[in-house]
């Protein structure tokens, strides 16, 4: 009895070449486009960097295509980062609020950190604006080089152009709302 074999999903790097080269675009202008360097896109395009979901939302601008299409139907490694409660790292998880919202500006987030964690990942910046409301714990949001530190209860709302980082500094799991505006 023979298996019928599965489509091999194109990784989301793939994808990303595949519409760039399609529309012709370098990449120095995508770099250009969305501060990353040329060597980072290249590592993505390979398959040896996975890009967090703001820089997937920034490539998308920069490529001017919806990012549901590098979302959709993607490799796993993607898919878990897009799932419910599914961790992205060891110690950072989210949860969209905004299903279907792939043609629209505004963007909505569960975030999880656990205690005494951040992000693995270099600074994020990704064009509009950015809300984060922490539902529980203690966390830190730098924004450039300003330290906001915000506690249950507390929000932030900042230019998303700038490169930010998120940390939990508390002793427990931090749980924030993250909307996401991009123009």
């Amino acid at each position: 009895m023979s298996k019928v074999k599965k489509p091999r999903r194109l990784p989301i790097g793939g994808k990303i070449k595949q519409v760039r080269e399609k529309k012709k675009v370098p990449l120095e202008r995508i770099a250009n486009e969305t501060g990353f360097a040329v060597a980072y896109l290249k590592q993505v395009e390979a398959g040896t960097a996975i890009p967090p979901v703001g820089a997937i939302l920034q490539i998308s601008r920069a490529l001017e295509i919806d990012s549901a299409s590098l979302l959709k139907e993607t490799d796993p490694k993607i898919e878990r980062r897009i799932k419910v409660h599914t961790q992205r790292t060891a110690n950072y998880a989210y949860t969209t609020l905004t299903p279907g919202a792939e043609n629209k500006h505004l963007k909505a987030f569960r975030v999880v950190v656990e205690a005494q964690q951040n992000h693995d990942s270099v600074d994020y910046h990704h064009e509009g604006e950015e809300f984060d409301y922490v539902l529980s714990g203690r966390v830190q949001v730098t924004v450039g080089d300003h330290v906001n530190t915000l506690s249950a209860g507390e929000s932030l709302h900042f230019n998303s152009g700038i490169p930010h980082t998120l940390k939990n500094v508390g002793d427990e799991r931090a749980e924030l709302l993250v909307v996401i505006y991009t123009p």
